[in-house]
C-alpha cells in the first residue's frame, strides 16, 4: 500500500512537470462585423483559448512559472456562417532572468486569416496531418513562439520547433487555403518560417540570442556592462540589412523590440550609444521618432 502510495506521487508530481508550454490569451475582436448574435465569436474564443492551453507542444517538463506568455488578437473584418476573416495579432514575452520584467520578442501581423469554423467543433492538432486551417494557424505559431523563445536561451536552440512550423506549413498548404504558399504574398507563414530558417537571415538569430542572454539577462547583475552587451549585439543587423534591406526578419524584431531598446538606452548608467543611433535610425528608419527620444 505504501509502494502504492509513493508511486501514485510521483505519477502527480510528474504530471505537474510535464503541464502546458504556453501560457496564451485569445481574443477575438468581432467590432468590424455586423453580426448581433455574438455567441458563435464567445465559443470561438473558448474554444481555441482551451485548443492552445491544453495542448502539449513538446516532450518537454515545463513548470507552470516557465511557461511562455503569449497572444492571439484575432480582428475579423468578415463572417459568413462558418466563415471568418481577418487578420491576427500574435505577441509573446520571455521573462527576464531574476526579474519579474516581461521581455517582448515577438509581434507579428498575420493578415491572411481565413479558416472555417462551425460552434463547438472540436480543435485537434495532428503533426503528421492537415485536420483545419484553423489549428494549423495557431499550431504553427505555438512552434514560432517556442522556437524564437528558444532562441533567445541558447544559439538556434529553436530549431525542433521551427523544423515542426515547417511541416505545419507544408501540410497546410494541401488545404488551399490563403497564406501558406511562396505566391500568396510576400509577407505570410510561408516566408516567415522560410526566412527564419534561413542562413541568409542568420543574424537575426544570432540578435536574439546574444540580445538577451548575454544583455537583457546580466541587467540585474550589472546595468552598464548589460547596456553595453545589448548595444554590441545589435551590430549584425546591419549586415543583415545591407544584404537584404527589405527583410521581414527586421521588421519582426523592431516591431517587438523598439520601444524596449528605447527604454534601455534612456534610463540607467550612461553609454556610449551615438554610433548605434545612427544605425538604428539607417536600418529601421521606420522607428525613427522612437531612436529620437534615445538621449
Amino acid at each position: 500500500m505504501q509502494k502504492f502510495y509513493y508511486s501514485l506521487i510521483f505519477i502527480l508530481i510528474s504530471l505537474g512537470l510535464r503541464s502546458q508550454e504556453l501560457n496564451a490569451q485569445f481574443i477575438v475582436n468581432a467590432d468590424l462585423v455586423n453580426q448581433t448574435n455574438q455567441q458563435i465569436f464567445e465559443t470561438l474564443e473558448r474554444s481555441v483559448n482551451e485548443f492552445i492551453n491544453s495542448q502539449s507542444w513538446t516532450n518537454q517538463e515545463v513548470l507552470p512559472q516557465e511557461r511562455i506568455t503569449c497572444s492571439f488578437v484575432l480582428n475579423l473584418t468578415a463572417y459568413n456562417t462558418t466563415r471568418f476573416e481577418g487578420t491576427l495579432q500574435v505577441q509573446s514575452q520571455r521573462t527576464i532572468f531574476n526579474s519579474n520584467y516581461d521581455s517582448p520578442v515577438m509581434n507579428f501581423m498575420d493578415r491572411d486569416i481565413d479558416f472555417i469554423y462551425q460552434e463547438f467543433q472540436p480543435l485537434f492538432y495532428s503533426p503528421a496531418s492537415f485536420q483545419s486551417n484553423l489549428t494549423s494557424i495557431i499550431s504553427f505559431y505555438a512552434y514560432i513562439i517556442l522556437g524564437i523563445n528558444a532562441d533567445t536561451l541558447s544559439f538556434k536552440g529553436g530549431d525542433l520547433y521551427f523544423d515542426q512550423a515547417q511541416r505545419i506549413v507544408n501540410l497546410a498548404q494541401q488545404g488551399g487555403a490563403f497564406g501558406w504558399k511562396q505566391n500568396d504574398s510576400n509577407r505570410n507563414r510561408f516566408w516567415l518560417i522560410d526566412t527564419v530558417r534561413s542562413n541568409t537571415f542568420r543574424e537575426f538569430r544570432e540578435v536574439l540570442y546574444t540580445y538577451h542572454r548575454k544583455g537583457m539577462d546580466l541587467m540585474t547583475e550589472d546595468a552598464k556592462e548589460a547596456k553595453n552587451q545589448i548595444m554590441n549585439s545589435l551590430l549584425p543587423l546591419e549586415k543583415l540589412y545591407d544584404r537584404r534591406p527589405n527583410a521581414m526578419l527586421l521588421q519582426l524584431f523592431f516591431d517587438a523590440k523598439s520601444e524596449e531598446i528605447v527604454n534601455v538606452f534612456s534610463d540607467g548608467p550612461e553609454i556610449d550609444f551615438e554610433g548605434t543611433s545612427e544605425m538604428l535610425k539607417k536600418i529601421a528608419p521606420f522607428y525613427l521618432p522612437q531612436w529620437k527620444q534615445i538621449k
